[in-house]
């Protein structure tokens, strides 16, 4: 496991402070017992890892892909991509949706699956690397102060999900759809039925 002793400011010890911090809202969540208080930590928790993506993969992740290799850095991409598609459903629905606290929980588990994988294999090779990692640093608390103080840029699953608008969702939350649909339809099929019956009376 991810356990050097590094600097405050050095790249890595950043990106171990900013898993930290996901993990510990992840475990706030299980533990919350209110609508209020979950809310209040999915909308941190949402933050958080905008921003930690962004400084992946604007600054970190093209600075250490050619060491780290391809296998590694694409799954990487891969799994900061579904998290944002996840991301983006949440920051479309509201507290109403029932599947808000399953996404979430889902999501959860998908970053807890790419914070071990970075620790465990990624970081371990990034660390042989000989690069200025406090300069690295310096750039991702820069970019991250100018995110906070400007907001968080859209990205490509924020355009698809908004782009989607009411068509996407989960199949648990479609299929429920399409029986309530269905329930309507056989209803009113044996209301017309039973008013033929009446007439040929």
């Amino acid at each position: 496991m991810f356990d050097w002793l590094l600097p405050e400011d050095h790249a890595i010890a950043l990106l171990k402070k900013d898993h930290d911090t996901v993990k510990n809202l992840f475990e706030q969540f299980e533990k919350a017992e209110t609508v209020s208080a979950k809310e209040k930590i999915v909308e941190q928790a949402l933050t958080e890892l905008r921003i930690h993506a962004v400084l992946e993969e604007e600054i970190f992740y093209p600075t250490v892909r050619r060491h780290v290799g391809g296998k590694i850095m694409n799954e990487a991409d891969e799994e900061h991509h579904v998290a944002k598609v996840l991301i983006a459903e949440l920051d479309s629905s509201t507290v109403k949706n029932d599947h808000r606290d399953a996404k979430f929980t889902v999501l959860a588990e998908s970053v807890r699956h790419h914070i071990k994988e970075e620790e465990d294999q990624m970081l371990p090779k990034v660390k042989e690397l000989d690069i200025d990692f406090k300069a690295l640093g310096q750039r991702m608390l820069d970019r991250k102060k100018e995110l906070l103080k400007n907001g968080i840029p859209s990205d490509p699953e924020h355009a698809l999900i908004a782009k989607a608008g009411r068509n996407v969702d989960s199949p648990a939350a479609a299929a429920a759809r399409r029986k309530t649909a269905t329930g309507r339809t056989k209803t009113a099929t044996a209301r017309a039925a039973s008013t033929r019956s009446r007439a040929k009376r």
